[in-house]
């Protein structure tokens, strides 16, 4: 026989739970042996009476004790049996339910071990809400992550808000606090209240860190979620994926895409489409576009529309702004379904200040530096993830992971990688902190890149990870084990820069300005790039793509189709935001459809169908894509042409005798008899002329083949003399 517990003892600890600060309420709470029989207490402060019900039968009054505590003892041999709580509330309103005092952890000291050493792969499967069953019964398994709290509860729709109710247990020295709680189910609204520890703010609500499903913003309510409930049909489709283990020698042709806008219901309050909706209609215009992927805009939870997704709320929540978390999965499946990769952007390097997410999550920077010199960023006014710190790397590459397992996404593209390399970004002199060598280089966020990078490539090969970095950062895309970061791919924001700083001149200048298209040769393969042309070259006044191009509406088109083609022959991946491939002449709008009616307008129709033209070719023709990070794919004709606005120069296959021409005529005047030196004597077919007609050009050109003669020029041992049509680009391979 057990002896019962010291009544003074019990008292002091029941004290602190009814303030709320008492870190294991479980060690009173619930049922617990006493004597010869059990003593079952429960904390219902606005209670006027609670019964026990026995599983065996029976209706036992619980006595109040102090503060809303309420106790019972049931003399047996019996100490571990299940029962039920008959509580009642002022005007005769009773609820039954299961004590969720009376169940053991649901967390294991393995699953401890791993997050406290910042290894648990899998960690968003314990942390968060989890619909189980648990020693029999159905409920929701709740745990966070609150190292400096005093007391942290779980409150809901479940107990009306009232974070008195569901206290949570702290699991030993790992900061993790747990709670199951019976009978709560799917759809359920939640978030956590946090008491901060000593001379602590007050309490704060915050949302889950790793909800896998959110209210609509600008509500902020957690809501459980079940991940298991969805079945995928693109089964062929990963494993294609899984095979494909060098991505380099792969064409890659991305559309970057605004789910918010990228095609709006005009007829419905101009209310953006549901991920169902754009499931089928995007599908459909990226295989009439030949793009082999879409990028999205960020898709996880953010409390503001208009940061584009880029300050992140919920790092584990789809945006419930375009339907339920299952919605996205069907349309990532139906994408996969119809040949098309997706990609997504990430962002690890900052979160938002909003009080109900990641900032000040227990009371003190948790997620964040507590040193505002290096865990907070000036340009955005957002806070900065600490990534010295084990749980805070594993909460992020455990995110990467949870959108490549649970929603299966091809690859991450890293938003902002600058601004978390280099501890003086965007600060002045006395604003950083140096590193312990004085330098300016991040190392816990190289660290944390470099383990990020090898942690998806171990455990998902063919998964692409790419990096928006804007600096000369060495060795971005170079593997880890050969001191890169070990990025898949790299944008080339520099030859964003000077291509389209060059295409927005009047042709009579651009002789000046020549170098701007050939300089990029001289690095190009000096990482794996991509060529973006990106969402945030079309806001903040810049203008559209075809806004930016000069003269009249016919020669913007003309200068516009040049560009495209000359992106699509040049070294490097492919993307481009979406609009730009109709030639969109207003600034994208994120509140706004894009102006489709353009697309029904010949010249607009004809860039379109350009695109279109160039991804097929793109993807047929192994010289334009199966060597783009190496020097053999690339051979200048004429890259010093510049009295004429002219560049000439081969792309080559890795199989010997491939090889595509492309010639740029970049002036307004058309160049007659001019002629450009070729790898090879006999007859070269015309695969694409962009001032064709039915691309709403001028249709001048070489009647779709020329014949090369044994002149040497350009240092090739064939020469053809052209017909070079006006802000145009042929490409012509041997036939």
């Amino acid at each position: 026989m057990r002896k019962p517990a010291d009544k003074a003892q019990v008292d002091a600890e029941l004290q602190r739970v009814v303030e709320l600060r008492h870190p294991e309420p479980h060690a009173v709470l619930g049922i617990h042996p006493d004597g010869d029989g059990v003593v079952i207490r429960t904390f219902r402060p606005d209670a006027v009476a609670i019964h026990v019900l026995p599983e065996s039968g029976g209706r036992v009054a619980m006595t109040h004790r102090l503060g809303g505590v309420y106790e019972a003892r049931i003399n047996g041999k019996d100490q571990t049996f299940n029962y039920l709580l008959e509580v009642e509330y002022p005007g005769k309103r009773v609820f039954t339910l299961r004590d969720p005092y009376s169940f053991l952890p649901t967390l294991g000291e393995m699953d401890l071990y791993y997050a406290g050493e910042g290894r648990h792969e899998r960690l968003w499967e314990r942390m968060g809400a989890h619909l189980l069953h648990h020693h029999g019964v159905r409920g929701t398994s709740f745990a966070v992550w609150a190292p400096t709290a005093a007391g942290v509860s779980v409150v809901g729709d479940f107990n009306g808000w009232d974070g008195r109710l569901h206290s949570m247990r702290r699991m030993g020295s790992s900061g993790i606090w747990e709670l199951f709680v019976p009978e709560v189910g799917e759809g359920t609204r939640y978030k956590f209240e946090i008491r901060p520890g000593q001379g602590g703010p007050n309490n704060v609500l915050k949302a889950d860190p790793f909800a896998f499903r959110t209210e609509v913003p600008p509500a902020t309510a957690s809501v459980v979620h079940d991940l298991a409930r969805y079945t995928w049909g693109d089964a062929a489709w990963l494993e294609q994926r899984a095979q494909r283990r060098d991505v380099h020698h792969q064409p890659w042709s991305v559309y970057e895409v605004h789910l918010g806008s990228w095609r709006r219901v005009v007829e419905d309050g101009d209310r953006p489409m549901t991920y169902r909706e754009l499931a089928p209609a995007l599908a459909e215009y990226i295989k009439f576009t030949g793009f082999t992927h879409i990028e999205l805009l960020p898709v996880a939870e953010h409390p503001y529309g208009g940061s584009w997704g880029y300050q992140v709320g919920g790092y584990y929540a789809p945006t419930a702004r375009f339907g339920h978390p299952d919605d996205l999965r069907f349309f990532i499946d139906h994408m996969h379904q119809e040949g098309i990769g997706v990609l997504v952007d990430w962002v690890p390097g900052h979160f938002p200040r909003d009080l109900h997410a990641l900032g000040q999550f227990d009371g003190t920077a948790l997620y964040e530096h507590a040193d505002p010199r290096k865990g907070a960023q000036p340009d955005w006014g957002t806070l900065v993830f600490n990534f010295g710190r084990n749980e805070v790397r594993n909460f992020l590459i455990a995110n990467a992971l949870f959108w490549i397992e649970e929603y299966h996404v091809d690859g991450l593209r890293v938003d902002a990688v600058a601004s978390m390399l280099y501890l003086d970004y965007s600060r002045k002199q006395g604003e950083w902190i140096p590193n312990r060598w004085g330098g300016r280089e991040n190392e816990e966020a190289i660290h944390f890149l470099r383990e990020l990078n090898e942690t998806v490539h171990r455990k998902h090969p063919g998964v692409v990870v790419i990096a928006e970095e804007s600096t000369a950062w060495p060795k971005v895309s170079a593997p880890v084990s050969e001191g890169g970061l070990g990025f898949d791919y790299k944008w080339n924001m520099g030859w964003m820069h000077d291509t389209l700083s060059y295409f927005s001149k009047d042709p009579i200048y651009r002789q000046y300005h020549h170098n701007q298209l050939t300089f990029g040769l001289l690095y190009a393969f000096s990482e794996q790039f991509m060529l973006p042309l990106s969402h945030d070259e079309v806001v903040h006044g810049k203008g559209s793509l075809y806004g930016r191009m000069p003269g009249d509406p016919w020669q913007k088109r003309a200068n516009l189709r040049a560009l495209f083609a000359w992106m699509w022959a040049h070294p490097g991946k492919k993307l481009v935001f979406m609009g730009g491939e109709f030639g969109q002449p207003t600034e994208w709008n994120h509140d706004k459809s894009l102006d489709w009616h353009l697309t029904h307008d010949p010249g607009h129709h004809g860039i379109l169908q350009l695109v279109s033209d160039l991804n097929r070719i793109y993807r047929d023709m192994p010289a334009l894509h199966d060597a783009d990070g190496e020097p053999m794919g690339f051979q200048w004709l004429q890259p010093d042409s510049a009295a004429y606005n002219v560049f000439a120069f081969v792309r080559r296959a890795r199989q010997p005798g491939r090889h595509v021409v492309c010639i740029a005529n970049l002036s307004p005047t058309v160049r007659e008899n001019y002629r450009v030196g070729f790898p090879f004597q006999g007859r070269y077919v015309e695969l694409l002329n962009t001032d064709a007609e039915q691309y709403g050009g001028s249709n001048l050109g070489n009647m779709g083949q020329i014949h090369t003669e044994p002149t040497g020029w350009d240092g090739q041992p064939a020469s053809a003399t052209l017909t070079l049509p006006p802000l145009s680009v042929l490409w012509f391979t041997p036939g």
